[in-house]
């Protein structure tokens, strides 16, 4: 795969103190039809590193999993999780990432107890099947908020993987809407019945 070049997108300046003027009101206004343009060089691209994109990508992933993590911790003081934020941008594409906001472990459905995370990702994709975390990524279609189930990790880097004996790939849940994330991240959190009632009506 081609390494992707990043530029700064920055829009033409113009000269300071002049704005532009439509036409048709300079010439209500003065009753002078302008004609000559003044010319403008187009300014040059910036190029971006990656790990200038890298930077930019993380700041605002922790800045919506910072804001998720005080909405659902804001709802009610029988419902709380910990503060676990952390983002992680993908290896060729660093404007594509993902943050996870918190973990926990709940009953849920048939499973006794289930350790699980809530993410926030700035593309959507399907949870792979195997050792890739996303499949089929899609970029066009805004954010995607999930929470998967996890388990210590055996045989892998990392600490924690996705336990894909839960519902055979461990999705507990997808959304691209941030208040049925909320919802049912809430439902995941909630010690007993009467609460999961009133967050179902919400």
């Amino acid at each position: 795969m081609a390494k992707l070049r990043y530029f700064e997108a920055t829009e033409a300046q113009h000269p300071q103190g002049s704005k532009p003027v439509a036409p048709y009101s300079e010439f209500l206004r003065t009753g002078k039809i302008t004609r000559a343009r003044p010319y403008r060089r187009a300014p040059e691209r910036r190029y971006l590193t990656h790990e200038e994109v890298e930077e930019t990508t993380g700041r605002k992933l922790q800045a919506a999993g910072l804001k998720a993590y005080q909405q659902i911790n804001g709802f009610h003081e029988a419902i709380q999780f910990p503060k676990m934020v952390f983002h992680r941008t993908l290896s060729d594409s660093p404007h594509l990432g993902y943050c996870h906001v918190t973990a926990a472990r709940t009953k849920f459905a048939r499973y006794k107890e289930v350790s699980w995370a809530f993410y926030i990702a700035n593309f959507n994709a399907d949870i792979g099947d195997n050792d890739n975390f996303f499949h089929h990524i899609d970029i066009n279609s805004g954010r995607m908020y999930f929470a998967v189930a996890i388990k210590p990790g055996e045989h892998t880097p990392e600490k924690m993987t996705v336990d894909r004996s839960v519902r055979g790939n461990g999705l507990l849940f997808k959304t691209d809407d941030p208040q049925v994330a909320i919802r049912n991240v809430l439902l995941l959190g909630a010690r007993n019945e009467q609460l999961r009632e009133i967050i179902r009506q919400l």
